[in-house]
């Protein structure tokens, strides 16, 4: 089975970078190339493609928001995200959203060849390298939290999972029948208790707790 690709990058001689690549191999057929965002999304509605291999750093849009744009459209097509970044938000953003993958552009050829092929197969991929840097920020920010979170009511522990799904103050007070100014008090109490501070680090919280899934 050919596997069909929409390569996405603001850069014309990375995109020829990663069209040499790809095109060396046999199964692999790019039906399109997008310099943004938003033909990203017009060429998806188009061709339909199995993988969308695409950068996070882009004019317009990035590539976190095109990618949450045709998730919400389309949910079979897989999208692996491109950047020099490892940052743990990054790429935690990047899985709640809805990326099957994310890649850092210094990857070897091997490397993203193993990538396609696991994504068009249904599974995901994370560079090694940025496995290695977001299980680290697991196990120092995690020290500590898990007690503190056994301490959490039902009522917070539905709060915190709305908040890392990334639902507002106003859809969260809606869901839970409560007002606005009791949803701020939930949210800056879980922060006071947690000993987080923002709402990143909610979301790493609320995954490492099974509160939510990656991909929810």
């Amino acid at each position: 089975m050919t596997i069909r690709i929409i390569l996405v990058d603001d850069h014309t001689l990375v995109r020829a970078g990663f069209r040499s690549l790809l095109e060396a191999l046999e199964d692999v057929k790019i039906v399109a190339e997008a310099n943004n965002g938003y033909d990203a999304i017009e060429l998806v509605r188009q061709y339909h493609p199995d993988v969308v291999l695409m950068d996070i750093a882009m004019p317009g849009i990035n590539g976190l928001e095109t990618t949450e744009r045709i998730r919400r459209e389309f949910q079979d097509i897989r999208i692996i995200l491109l950047s020099m970044y490892t940052n743990e938000e990054y790429v935690l953003q990047a899985v709640r959203i809805g990326a099957a993958g994310y890649i850092v552009k210094d990857a070897d050829s091997s490397e993203f060849e193993l990538a396609i092929r696991s994504v068009a197969s249904g599974g995901a991929y994370l560079s090694p390298s940025i496995s290695r840097h977001v299980m680290n920020g697991y196990a120092r920010n995690s020290q500590g939290t898990e007690d503190a979170g056994a301490q959490l009511s039902p009522r917070q522990r539905e709060v915190l999972r709305l908040i890392a799904i990334g639902y507002t103050t106003k859809e969260i007070a809606v869901q839970l029948g409560i007002t606005l100014k009791t949803v701020d008090a939930h949210r800056s109490q879980l922060m006071r208790e947690l000993d987080i501070h923002n709402v990143a680090g909610l979301v790493r919280y609320a995954i490492r707790m099974g509160l939510i899934t990656p991909n929810e």
